[in-house]
C-alpha cells in the first residue's frame, strides 16, 4: 500500500505563512488527483484544496482561496500545500490524500483512498 507523510506543521502568529509537504512512497502519483483536509478541534474533517494528475487544474475551499497555493514539486512523490496569510480559524490537523482512480480534482473525501496521518497546524491571534 502506498504511504503518505505529512510534515511541515508547526504553531504561527496570525497573517503568518507555512508550507506543507506531503510525500508519497511505495506507489507513484503521477498522472492522480492529490487533495488536502483538515479538521479543526472539535469539527468535522472538511475539504482543503486539490490538484489533478498533472498539476494543470487546481481547486480551493471558498475559506483560502486567494492564501493558499497547491502544487507538485515532484509529480512522482510530492504535493505541497503553501499557505499564505493564516488565520486562527485555520487551526486543524491537516492531512495529505491520494486518488487512485481519478486524474481530475475532486472535493469528496470518498474519492480518496489513501492517507496521511496527519500534521498540526496552530495559528495563534
Amino acid at each position: 500500500q502506498a504511504q503518505l507523510v505529512e510534515s511541515g506543521g508547526g504553531l504561527v502568529q496570525a497573517g503568518g505563512s507555512l508550507r506543507l509537504s506531503c510525500v508519497v512512497s511505495k506507489r507513484s502519483i503521477a498522472g492522480y488527483a492529490m487533495a488536502w483536509f483538515r479538521q479543526p478541534p472539535g469539527q468535522e474533517r472538511s475539504f482543503v484544496a486539490a490538484i489533478s494528475g498533472g498539476g494543470r487544474n487546481t481547486d480551493f475551499a471558498d475559506s483560502v482561496k486567494g492564501r493558499f497555493t497547491i502544487s507538485r514539486s515532484n509529480p512522482e512523490s510530492t504535493v505541497i500545500l503553501q499557505m499564505y496569510d493564516l488565520k486562527p480559524e485555520d487551526t486543524a490537523t491537516y492531512y495529505c490524500a491520494a486518488s487512485w482512480r481519478m486524474a481530475g480534482t475532486s472535493r469528496s473525501a470518498g474519492d480518496f483512498q489513501s492517507w496521511g496521518q496527519g500534521t498540526q497546524v496552530t495559528v495563534s491571534s
